[in-house]
């Protein structure tokens, strides 16, 4: 790994992948997506400020637990800009993610506990599929194994659908 002298204050991508373990294109996606940023030399490369290390290490910790980009960048776009993030601001956000991480695992518990359901099944068109349709919540008013967005204007008819198309129920 390269070594980055003291003096230094900025980074290549290069070395900016080095020392974060994120590949030079996971750094250029990043910063297309806002969530780090570099200035540009008169050669047009990239230099990044050495608090994208903490940032990516952020965005990095921040993914692996879940957490899509979209919100991430949410998150860091509250800190005054070019501010490192510290603990108390991982504290502070991962103690916002927590309820929505926290229903993600009740789905993937209900999934896991429910997948062999599924498999009897095979093509989740069961009234009560607990996958599909959990608690049977849709069975008043809709049938059919899919929860399709409702559209304006009529709807076609289920001897007029093959048995696969989309449209049907």
């Amino acid at each position: 790994m390269p070594q980055i002298p003291e003096k230094i204050h900025e980074l290549t991508v290069g070395q900016l992948a080095a020392r974060s373990g994120a590949a030079v294109s996971a750094l250029h996606f990043y910063e297309s997506k806002g969530l780090i940023s570099s200035r540009r030399t008169s050669g047009n490369q990239r230099r990044f400020s050495r608090d994208a290390l903490r940032r990516v290490a952020f965005v990095r910790a921040a993914q692996r637990v879940g957490i899509p980009l979209a919100t991430i960048r949410e998150a860091l776009s509250e800190l005054p800009e070019g501010r490192t993030p510290t603990r108390d601001d991982w504290a502070r956000l991962s103690a916002s993610w927590r309820s929505e991480l926290d229903e993600r695992i009740k789905q993937l518990n209900r999934l896991r506990d429910h997948l062999t359901d599924c498999i009897g099944c095979g093509c989740l068109s069961l009234d009560t599929c607990v996958l599909s349709n959990p608690d049977d919540v849709f069975g008043e008013t809709r049938a059919g194994s899919r929860l399709l967005v409702e559209r304006p204007g009529p709807r076609p008819s289920r001897r007029n659908c093959a048995p696969s198309a989309a449209e049907c129920d």
